[in-house]
């Protein structure tokens, strides 16, 4: 028996929050990056000029994640019948090449500016790119933080990609400020040394927004711990008498459920199926991710452990539904031997 259901209810609101934040990133990434950039050309400064093109880059991937929210959310057709969310992960691929190239660039340069610092004299940057890069590490941290806690409300891989946008800018604007301060303390060549940290922070958060999209993308199992919550809240489920197998898989900012448990094989198909639906609308109540859930059940009969020994009672599974029902028809010659004492065999017993 199976029990399936699909939710699509609150795919509506989820875009809706994601467009949200995606609006403030790029008016903050805006303003952030007009002065960032006039502070580093102003303050003679390298580093703030690279962190600008960071900012930059943030309101470019924050269209992307735009395109691949909305994609996501698209309604399932007869082409896509499970859905569109892997077209988020698809973003967040895309995200993470865009950011790996710009953090390629910025260390590219960064480099060339050390190997030519001994043939001639590096500037040194102005009092603006200290205020400037001490400005940006509040503002993407609050970005970063405002980011992340819409993407954990709504499960959404590339919005928890863009907020790592903010948060590697934030770490970029410290070696920034680090940089432009060595400068002005006599050792000009920590802006551009500057530079290179900043482009070692995003190749980093480049790589781990790409693998989890991948991972997203190839089916892979959620965490061991939601794995085990799922376990418990099953067992805990009236009418389940065990587990026998539980697989799940990601699938974009969702997650499908496949599980298998052991009812009595004396309850009829109607009381087997509620058992199914309490199991499904559990695991549902309090897993708001997981989108389709499959309840497969088997039956299983309770067999008591001997009476010389203290093992505990086990539940033995038949595994074909009409093994069960052949057994269950078939009468033991023990049972006929009560009904007709006459004709009953001494020690005859039934054999399976």
């Amino acid at each position: 028996m199976r029990f399936e259901k699909k939710k699509t209810e609150n795919e509506i609101p989820e875009a809706a929050v994601a467009m949200k934040v995606s609006v403030v990133s790029i008016i903050i990434n805006l303003a952030l990056s007009l002065l960032k950039l006039l502070a580093g050309i102003i303050a003679r400064s390298g580093a703030m000029i690279s962190d600008a093109v960071h900012s930059a880059s943030d309101v470019l991937s924050t269209f992307v994640v735009i395109a691949g929210v909305k994609l996501a959310n698209k309604k399932p057709d007869e082409e896509h019948p499970y859905g569109h969310e892997r077209m988020e992960c698809v973003a967040a691929v895309v995200l993470a090449v865009v950011l790996a190239g710009t953090g390629i660039g910025i260390g590219i340069s960064g480099v060339k500016k050390i190997i030519s610092s001994g043939s001639e004299e590096l500037a040194v940057p102005g009092v603006l790119a200290l205020v400037a890069a001490a400005v940006s590490i509040v503002v993407k941290e609050v970005m970063y933080q405002y980011t992340k806690r819409a993407a954990k409300k709504i499960d959404s891989g590339a919005l928890m990609a863009d907020a790592w946008h903010h948060r590697s800018d934030a770490l970029s604007s410290i070696g920034s400020l680090v940089g432009v301060l060595g400068a002005r303390l006599g050792i000009p060549v920590l802006d551009p040394l500057a530079s290179v940290i900043i482009c070692v922070f995003i190749e980093k958060a480049a790589v781990d927004i790409f693998r989890d999209a991948i991972d997203k993308m190839v089916d892979k199992s959620c965490p061991e711990e939601t794995v085990e919550s799922m376990k418990e809240v099953i067992g805990g489920t009236e009418g389940v008498v065990a587990i026998d197998e539980i697989k799940t898989r990601l699938f974009g900012s969702k997650v499908y459920a496949e599980v298998e448990v052991q009812v009595d094989s004396d309850k009829t198909v109607v009381e087997a199926h509620d058992i199914a639906e309490r199991v499904h609308e559990t695991i549902e109540k309090n897993f708001p991710n997981v989108k389709h859930c499959m309840v497969h059940v088997n039956p299983a009969k309770a067999v008591k452990a001997p009476s010389t020994g203290n093992l505990p009672t086990e539940a033995v599974t038949t595994e074909n539904l009409s093994m069960e029902a052949a057994t269950t028809e078939a009468p033991s010659t023990e049972a006929a031997s009560t009904e007709n004492p006459s004709t009953a065999a001494p020690s005859t017993e039934a054999k399976p």
